[in-house]
């Protein structure tokens, strides 16, 4: 079905929960957190389906979209252990992560596009207009979600350094 192999299954199927795992954590927290039940998951789900995209490949484009996506999982969920970054490090994690996201829905919608209906898709090629206008708005949707999750971590460390822990907290 689809023309995709059974490895090409294990691939997408393993793919598949981080893409509700990482609207639920921006949904929640206004970006991915590592450290939650839900980044644990998507951290898997992600390595997983980055790691199984090297052998059903057909395009070098998807090495470097696998290799960029470790890259950055492995850097967002490190950042934690890097004391010295401070206040900057949340910053690189949500960048990272986000991009780890956006890096997952890109080939997720032109699969889906090029595949979908079976036999009769909805985009030819590659170069199909509706599928270059859906990869824009992936785009777009990452400039303004990246600037929505700065601000954000900005206005929170705003309020962290005019509060004190015990006002925010409520005790």
């Amino acid at each position: 079905m689809f023309g995709i192999s059974s490895l090409g299954w294990v691939h997408t199927l393993s793919s598949l929960p981080a893409i509700p795992l990482a609207i639920y954590m921006f949904a929640r927290y206004g970006r991915i957190v590592p450290r939650s039940r839900a980044g644990i998951f998507y951290f898997i789900s992600m390595l997983i389906g980055a790691i199984t995209v090297f052998p059903i490949a057909h395009q070098s484009v998807s090495y470097v979209i696998g290799t960029a996506t470790i890259l950055l999982l492995l850097t967002g969920y490190g950042l934690a252990r890097i004391a010295s970054l401070g206040r900057a490090r949340k910053y690189l994690e949500t960048i990272s992560l986000s991009l780890t996201a956006f890096l997952l829905m890109v080939p997720t919608v032109t699969e889906t596009l090029t595949r979908v209906p079976d036999g009769n898709p909805i985009a030819a090629d590659v170069k199909s207009p509706i599928l270059l206008g859906a990869q824009a708005t992936l785009f777009l949707i990452l400039i303004v979600g990246l600037t929505a999750q700065i601000i954000h971590l900005r206005r929170q460390g705003r309020m962290a350094a005019i509060v004190s822990p015990t006002e925010m907290t409520g005790e």
